[in-house]
């Protein structure tokens, strides 16, 4: 009994160390070691390392770049429910990569994908249908799924449910909302949020006017390379006192970006 015991020990220390090194190993780039480990556990139907291989022939890490293997790892881990390869299966079909361009092919797997929460799916399965990519325009849709990934701090799902919330695109038109979604991107460093920040708060739209503010958004935003708000921000500095611009320079100074979620 003990000779069986320990033999069972043995092999479950052989087994458990595989799934350690292989993630080790792509910690450390070492992608050759990693697919060496990787390759035996997909064959065996584990969806973590089908996901992960797939992923060394998309960017070509370890292996000769191969979009058709990639295609293939990632359906075999996404038919098993994985979201992260769902998602990656949808991206191969969206862009036509290793697979005939299809957008309905692409929002099958975003689907599944997104009501598994994972918030990637659901930012680029808003914008199919903010786009009509896949599936009739809907903005309303668009509406549900960019909220869902603006929640988990998707900053482009924040930003672009600004837009909706601004223009009343699958909502009633509400600046309050827009404003909002605009600062909790805007916080993470989303420029075109900074600017349209910096508009609404010089026209007082959703939020009391205030142009120390506005001055400081349009300066983080031409900081970011929008030449429009520099421009902006030059116009509305004549508007000011110098104490409003030394105050507006002391809130960009102290100023740092999010992180998502923060």
């Amino acid at each position: 009994m003990k000779k069986i015991v320990f033999i069972m020990l043995v092999m479950l220390g052989l087994c458990f160390p595989l799934w350690a090194d292989y993630k080790e190993a792509i910690n450390k780039g070492d992608y050759a070691a990693a697919r060496e480990e990787l390759k035996p556990l997909a064959q065996r139907g584990d969806a973590e390392a089908q996901y992960n291989l797939g992923r060394m022939y998309n960017k070509g890490q370890g292996v000769p770049q191969n979009d058709e293997m990639a295609v293939r790892w990632f359906t075999k881990a996404a038919e098993q429910g994985l979201a992260e390869a769902q998602f990656s299966l949808g991206w191969m079909y969206q862009e036509g990569r290793g697979v005939p361009q299809n957008y309905a092919e692409a929002i099958k797997w975003y689907v599944k994908a997104a009501e598994l929460g994972y918030d990637k799916a659901q930012y680029n399965l808003g914008l199919m249908y903010n786009n009509g990519q896949g599936v009739q325009q809907n903005y309303a849709e668009a509406v549900k799924w960019y909220t869902k990934a603006a929640e988990q701090g998707i900053a482009n799902a924040q930003y672009n449910l600004g837009l909706m919330n601004y223009y009343g695109q699958g909502v009633q038109q509400n600046y309050a909302e827009a404003a909002k979604w605009y600062i909790k991107a805007a916080e993470q460093g989303f420029a075109n949020a900074q600017f349209n920040l910096g508009m609404m708060y010089a026209k007082g739209q959703g939020m009391p006017q205030n142009y120390v503010k506005a001055y400081m958004w349009w300066c983080l935003a031409a900081a970011r390379g929008i030449s429009a708000a520099k421009a902006n921000r030059d116009d509305l500095a004549k508007l000011m006192t110098p104490a409003q611009v030394s105050e507006a320079h002391k809130l960009i100074s102290a100023w740092k970006p999010k992180k998502t979620g923060e």
